[in-house]
């Protein structure tokens, strides 16, 4: 069958006995895989079997349970934000909604309480209610002056009696029950105040004068508003953090079509579009700047506080911010395909995920209010078989009701797991559902990818040693590399640029597989590469022999230049720890998680990264399609474990682990099959993301505590159990004040959770990055104020431009591809253009600012561009 995943909003539900409804009436129709309703979101997930059953029988059966729902509108168009706009005012709604009930019921419950209380204590009351001749209008005043207010608060008892006649009774049924209960007892006293008044018997009247419980009545609806009023006010705070993401979310975008410029929604902007983005704007979708270069904050999606250098050929995210320069991007992802939509989904989807933890106190909430109400009408009997007369009887059954509200247990977990995965979404943590929230902070086993997770991934030079001046060597070395495709070349190039080292490529260029390179600088030919090319070539290295055998034991690659006949100098290249790696695994260990280091590597580079890090063990030569194997093997020895990773290959792995964690919001395939995406790489925020998940189990526990400890206590202090040993009776009063403390006091906590700290913020390592990132830019300042030509131009021209991509829809044959190929080299500045027909691409050299161009270029043959890659 079909499979299908849908969301509905559900009106209607107070507290988690009617979300526990909701969700065992929807469960038992046939084709439901899953069903889960959150009461904090008002929302419903459902995981269903289209063939078996349509949207309608879900809608009907939520109805038939009392209940609203309708289908959340996933709006392709508008993306994640046309979906979120009606349901956010839904909330503000209800707080306002909430207030105007509050304002009102105060205006007549304060003379009602003066009334009532005011002449107990000798407050002048007008003359006809006075004394027992007043009785019965001083009883009659107080009833009009509650009448007012259980109509303004009529929605408990339209909702509890109606659930009570659906069987499943909640809490606004035991609210509904206590506070008519009370107000039919003051209708029953004026009665027989009445009857005495006309026949003279004084006594009676007097026996009822005081017994009228009108005002509690009242003061329970009063009370309970203002509980549910301060729970919706702080409700309201739980949902700020995907408040605050959805305020970043661009509303506009400055796009170039034909040459003219002009404002668009960003619902419009589509694949391949040219927008521009000047200093202070968001950028409005994801892509890759074309023109340009700035330095854009990022905070909003990887939650770095430090801005982030872009240039030409780098990538940017929506919805973050550009600071300083003027760039134009071409789009690559619009939509819902955005980096931001995913980000808003997932963090939605998570809210409106149940941890395993939440399903038992919603579980214990169904089979509660039954209970209770059994208990009260078991405490009225029993008082009244001991002849303590009704009032005592209906005032402990009441307050029985009142006090054992299950509204704190309904919201102990939502509330704290919406706090948690919002503080997390804040700083770039994304939490992908209840389960893994909860899951991770039993996590004893931490397995790390090597490269890219503990590792930059990316070479770079660590040592130089050279008996020449060190900036004349690596101008040398930069010449020899610059033609060359190797990656330990990228790395060399790299590294004079930023020393701001010249350099002008080689002539006579020769790449000698699997040995090295000649070339000729200056007019000197030189040779680089391994010691198997020195050897061949007769040149003595012993002298270096010993340094080299130290740097090859620390997992780095040396690579030699020699010129006439000896070594010019060494240059070793590696794959370094990132600086804030190590301080993360020893964080991880200090809290008694074991971390495994996982790598392709041979055992003696591995060893030479694990000998600086304090890793429980290290596994290496693993291949791809292995690791998932070593995580099962885990395991299979009883332990949790958690997979951090960030490629296609390690997909696997992530899916087997028990949390999955994407690190540097790696690969699509690495994101979907995690469960945890970290968007900066950086693995502190690993030790983030655990250390959450526990202070979040942490608050559940202590939130599910109060609400029971709080019941417990309760119960029996309203049925009365210690009145006869200790005279202690709760009235129905203070009984409704407790109830709504305690929900304020489960969701206050929570709230608690919004000053959690992230490892990264105090962190040494974080601290010198920024300063190297200072000190860059200074150099790159000085090289512009002193004429050197930006490094990237150079390289430009010399590797014949850009390697790019085209994606190209709609060639048939092979006239077509001919047709394509012809237009592409029109362009001027384009070489190297080779277009295939099975792959639907055509991959050329250019210019990246070129590619308005190519576009147009073969959108006037006849065919269609929908993607560049580089």
């Amino acid at each position: 069958g079909w499979k299908m995943k849908q969301r509905y909003d559900i009106t209607g539900m107070t507290c988690s006995a009617c979300s526990s409804r909701v969700e065992s009436s929807v469960a038992k129709l046939e084709g439901i895989n899953s069903v889960s309703v959150n009461l904090l979101t008002n929302s419903m997930q459902v995981d269903y079997d289209e063939n078996v059953l349509s949207q309608d029988g879900i809608i009907s059966c939520v109805e038939k349970a009392g209940y609203g729902a309708s289908p959340v509108q996933d709006a392709r168009s508008g993306g994640a934000k046309a979906e979120k706009k009606p349901r956010e005012n839904v909330a503000e709604q209800q707080i306002a909604w909430l207030r105007k009930r509050l304002i009102f019921s105060f205006i007549f419950w304060i003379p009602l309480m003066y009334i009532s209380m005011g002449s107990m204590y000798g407050a002048p009351i007008p003359a006809f209610m006075q004394g027992h001749r007043g009785a019965v209008s001083f009883a009659l005043t107080q009833f009009l002056l509650c009448l007012p207010i259980m109509f303004i608060n009529r929605n408990f008892y339209e909702k509890g009696f109606s659930t009570l006649w659906h069987r499943a009774p909640n809490m606004d049924s035991l609210i509904a029950v206590g506070s008519s209960a009370a107000i039919v007892y003051g209708i029953f006293a004026i009665y027989r105040m009445s009857w005495g008044m006309g026949h003279g018997d004084w006594d009676l009247v007097a026996k009822y004068h005081m017994d009228l419980y009108f005002e509690s009545g009242a003061t329970i609806l009063t009370l309970i508003t203002v509980g549910k009023f301060l729970e919706a006010k702080s409700k309201g705070k739980t949902s700020e953090a995907l408040e605050k993401l959805l305020d970043l979310a661009p509303k506009t975008a400055v796009i170039e079509r034909e040459g003219i410029e002009m404002i668009v929604p960003v619902e419009d902007v589509v694949v391949g579009d040219i927008a521009l983005v000047r200093p202070g704007m968001n950028v409005p979708v994801d892509g890759i700047v074309i023109e340009g270069s700035t330095s854009i904050d990022q905070a909003a999606i990887t939650g770095e506080s430090i801005p982030v250098e872009k240039t030409v050929g780098d990538n940017v995210i929506g919805a973050t911010i550009n600071k300083t320069g003027f760039i134009k991007i071409w789009a690559t992802k619009v939509g819902d395909d955005t980096t931001f939509s995913q980000i808003i989904r997932l963090v939605e989807d998570a809210s409106a995920t149940k941890a395993p933890i939440a399903k038992m106190a919603d579980k214990i909430a169904g089979v509660f209010v039954p209970a209770v109400m059994g208990i009260a009408a078991v405490t009225f009997i029993v008082w009244m078989l001991k002849g303590a007369g009704l009032e005592f009887a209906l005032s402990c059954a009441i307050t029985v009701l009142v006090v054992s509200c299950p509204c704190a247990l309904g919201l102990a977990t939502p509330v704290a797991i919406m706090v948690g995965t919002g503080k997390g979404a804040e700083n770039g943590i994304l939490i992908k559902s209840g389960e893994a929230l909860e899951q991770a902070h039993n996590v004893n086993t931490v397995v790390l990818d090597k490269t890219g997770t503990i590792t930059r991934g990316t070479p770079v030079v660590t040592d130089i040693v050279t008996g020449m001046d060190e900036k004349d060597f690596l101008s040398v070395a930069a010449s020899l590399e610059a033609p060359s495709e190797h990656p330990l070349a990228q790395a060399i190039l790299d590294r004079a640029k930023l020393d701001g080292v010249r350099y002008t490529p080689a002539t006579d260029f020769a790449a000698l597989p699997g040995r090295g390179l000649e070339a000729v600088v200056d007019g000197r030919r030189y040779i680089a590469g391994n010691s198997l090319l020195m050897n061949e070539s007769g040149i003595d290295i012993s002298g270096y022999e010993e340094r080299m055998t130290e740097l090859a034991d620390r997992g780095k690659t040396p690579l030699i230049f020699a010129s006439g006949g000896e070594v010019a100098g060494i240059i070793a290249v590696a794959d370094v720890v990132k600086p804030t790696s190590r301080e993360a695994i020893e964080k991880l260990s200090d809290m008694g998680i074991e971390v495994i280091m996982l790598t392709g590597d041979n055992r003696k580079t591995a060893n030479g990264i694990a000998r600086d890090l304090k890793l429980s063990g290290t596994v290496a030569d693993v291949l791809p399609r292995d690791k998932e194997r070593v995580i099962s093997d885990l395991q299979g020895e009883g332990k949790v474990v958690a997979m951090v990773g960030d490629g296609v290959n390690d997909a696997p792995a992530l899916v087997r682990a028990d949390v999955g964690i994407a690190i540097g919001a790696g690969t699509d395939v690495a994101v979907e099959s995690a469960d945890i995406v970290l968007m900066k790489n950086d693995l502190l925020d690993v030790v983030s993301a655990i250390r959450l998940s526990k202070a979040v189990i942490k608050n559940i526990k202590q939130n599910l505590f109060w609400a029971f400890f709080y019941n417990t206590c309760g119960i029996p202090l309203a049925a009365g159990v210690f009145y006869g040993m200790m005279g202690w009776k709760m009235n129905p009063t203070f009984g409704a004040a407790a109830m709504s403390f305690s929900s304020v006091f489960v969701v206050t906590n929570a709230l608690r959770l919004k000053t959690f700290k992230l490892d990264r913020e105090g962190s040494k390592a974080e601290e010198m990055e920024r300063a190297a990132r200072e000190e860059r830019k200074a150099l790159r300042k000085e090289n512009s104020m002193s004429g050197t030509e930006d490094v990237r131009q150079i390289d430009n021209t010399e590797n014949g431009g850009y390697n790019m991509e085209l994606k190209i829809e709609g060639m048939m044959c092979q006239h077509c591809v001919m047709h394509v190929r012809k237009a592409l080299e029109g362009v001027e500045g384009v070489s190297d253009v080779a277009v295939s027909l099975e792959e639907n691409n055509a991959k050329l050299n250019a210019d990246i600012t070129k590619i308005a161009e190519l576009k147009a270029a073969v959108e006037e043959a006849g065919y269609k561009v929908v993607g560049v890659d580089f």
